[in-house]
């Protein structure tokens, strides 16, 4: 069983229009809430080339591409896509919850 320290409730689904992404800072994290067609993912919002921030960036289904170098990441599982960018971001497993969108920390 999950306890509440291993989760983080970060907004309300409805606050993520269908294929919109939004920023969310939250205990010291700065974190991109991403809806694919229902379907929600969550990301650290910083791009690991350089200072951009993926929920300033464009996204084409799963994947997001930041507005700062065009670096581009599959929010499924943070892999990057297409140069600049090299490093992975790191992606937050969601909690099953009907109307709100909370991630497991663990």
């Amino acid at each position: 069983m999950t306890s509440s320290t291993d989760t983080l409730d970060l907004c309300a689904k409805s606050d993520v229009a269908a294929g919109d992404i939004i920023k969310v800072d939250k205990n010291d994290l700065e974190l991109a809430v991403y809806n694919v067609e229902g379907e929600y993912f969550v990301t650290d919002d910083t791009c690991t080339h350089g200072p951009g921030s993926l929920s300033e960036g464009y996204l084409d289904g799963h994947i997001i591409e930041c507005d700062f170098h065009g670096g581009c990441f599959d929010i499924r599982n943070g892999e990057v896509t297409a140069p600049p960018c090299m490093i992975p971001i790191r992606i937050y497993k969601i909690v099953a919850d009907d109307n709100r969108v909370i991630i497991n920390l663990s």
